[in-house]
């Protein structure tokens, strides 16, 4: 299974964003990917109100990137906005393509580090893992890194690789903290662990987390195997469920869990 990371920088204009789904999609499916995936918001960067651009999963954004999957024959996984019942919206990544059309809405909200995302973003409640060609992929968002319990949770759903889609707030020693999470997250599930970031927009979006780069893509023994900088960028990586097994064989740690 070949998965893409694209490592892009959304706008505020999500016509815009859809036209840079469409382009790196292209060019994921020229090198033989599968499953393309872009970071969390996607549709629109964070730092600008969300309420005006959130649409339903069957509104024209979402079936937008469905196009794009079934004229490539692939699955797409990209961060967008929906509407949640309280007038706030919910932080969802869309799954598309194939047949499949779903969302995945964040979990754990980044209420840290001087952002208050619960402010205007409602919490998910449902871990989701979704199924392409025999392989499980369990979905995960930006601050969802810091919860291991999500990710083992994954992993007893079935999950053998975690699809981690982010736009990491910048600052000191957020990069570090994130390259350490990531490789934690895959040890502490056995999982392959494909996080795939906002690029670093280079300028400061009034402290809103836009991005920092470093998508990176860790084997279920927490080897870093492919990493990009802070730049845009793509990744292609090669996914097998073989090396989950393997790893769950020799390091129990799912089956040893006491708590």
């Amino acid at each position: 299974m070949r998965v893409a990371l694209c490592q892009i920088n959304s706008s505020t204009d999500p016509t815009a964003n859809l036209d840079l789904v469409r382009s790196e999609t292209k060019r994921a499916v020229t090198g033989g990917a599968r499953v393309v995936v872009f970071p969390e918001a996607t549709m629109c960067r964070f730092g600008v109100a969300l309420g005006p651009v959130a649409e339903p999963l069957d509104g024209p954004w979402a079936s937008a990137v469905r196009d794009i999957a079934e004229e490539h024959g692939v699955v797409v996984v990209a961060g967008m906005f929906t509407p949640a019942p309280d007038g706030r919206v919910a932080n969802t990544l869309l799954v598309t393509g194939g047949g499949r059309h779903q969302g995945y809405d964040k979990i754990h909200l980044f209420d840290a580090f001087g952002f208050a995302e619960s402010r205007t973003v409602a919490p998910g409640s449902e871990p989701v893992v979704v199924e392409v060609d025999g392989v499980a992929f369990g979905l995960a968002t930006c601050y969802d890194v810091r919860f291991p319990e999500l990710f083992r949770a994954l992993a007893d759903r079935g999950a053998t690789a975690v699809l981690l889609c982010a736009s990491w707030g910048a600052g000191p020693g957020k990069r570090e903290q994130w390259e350490l999470l990531v490789r934690a997250r895959a040890l502490d599930c056995t999982s392959w662990v494909l996080a795939c970031g906002q690029a670093d927009p280079g300028v400061d979006h009034g402290g809103a987390p836009t991005g920092i780069g470093f998508s990176a893509v860790v084997s279920p023994l927490g080897v870093v195997v492919e990493r990009l900088a802070g730049e845009p960028g793509l990744v292609l990586a090669e996914i097998d469920t073989q090396s989950v097994t393997d790893a769950r064989r020799i390091l129990p740690v799912l089956g040893n869990r006491r708590l």
